[in-house]
């Protein structure tokens, strides 16, 4: 298998998703890190909307959006990390959409201007978890079993997430979601998982709340 390059910045939960699978499938690849607030020129060419990922297959076609990379990742590669059944392959990309929203709000998290807007992000992730819960094997440790799925995929950049802002400005969203917790844990010792966690990702996440003085910043705890 040809290698194929991955497109991305080196904060974006969205390409995280993407490198899970690409690991965890052992597809090769390279990656090139822009910054899709001032890209270059190539970059603007071959991104329809601007942003990162990018999957660059060949010198003739690229992949966006990283639902439709995964997928197309998941196919090349033997194996699959969605369910045969046509139904359960369905509600496996349903709730793959349905947890876009609380990744997101981990960005509104760190740059909320004030308290209320950043307790309005965490709203939205708590009710996110509390709504995909009973969605969860029961089994366990992953979303539908023992074995690592694209939903998986899906939700390990936000787990990376949960677990940074617990170190560095004392927020733990998971402390009421047992279950959760347990699938986070799970996901976080995957070596495709500890793949995506980019190093210096702290103190990107330390830089990006104190450049926007957010509510986060006040809460920031040293590194040590």
């Amino acid at each position: 298998m040809p290698s194929i390059e991955l497109i991305s910045s080196n904060r974006c939960p969205f390409v995280q998703r993407s490198i899970v699978v690409l690991e965890h499938k052992q597809v090769p690849y390279t990656i090139t890190f822009v910054d899709p607030y001032d890209a270059p020129e190539w970059f603007k060419a071959l991104s329809p909307l601007g942003k990162v990922p990018v999957l660059r297959v060949d010198d003739e076609h690229v992949l966006f959006e990283s639902a439709v990379i995964n997928e197309y990742l998941d196919e090349i590669s033997p194996g699959s990390m969605y369910p045969e059944e046509p139904l359960a392959r369905a509600q496996h990309r349903a709730w793959i959409a349905f947890g876009s929203d609380a990744l997101s709000a981990t960005f509104r998290l760190l740059v909320a201007e004030d308290k209320p807007a950043f307790e309005d992000a965490i709203t939205v992730i708590d009710h996110s978890l509390a709504r995909i819960t009973p969605q969860l094997s029961d089994g366990g440790p992953f979303f539908s079993g023992d074995t690592l799925g694209l939903v998986d995929a899906a939700y390990a950049p936000l787990f990376i997430r949960l677990e940074a802002y617990k170190r560095l400005i004392d927020l733990d969203v998971l402390q009421s979601h047992a279950r959760i917790q347990q699938w986070s844990d799970a996901l976080l010792r995957e070596p495709s998982v500890k793949a995506a966690v980019f190093d210096g990702l702290d103190e990107r996440f330390i830089e990006l709340m104190t450049s926007r003085a957010s509510f986060a910043a006040q809460r920031i705890k040293s590194i040590t």
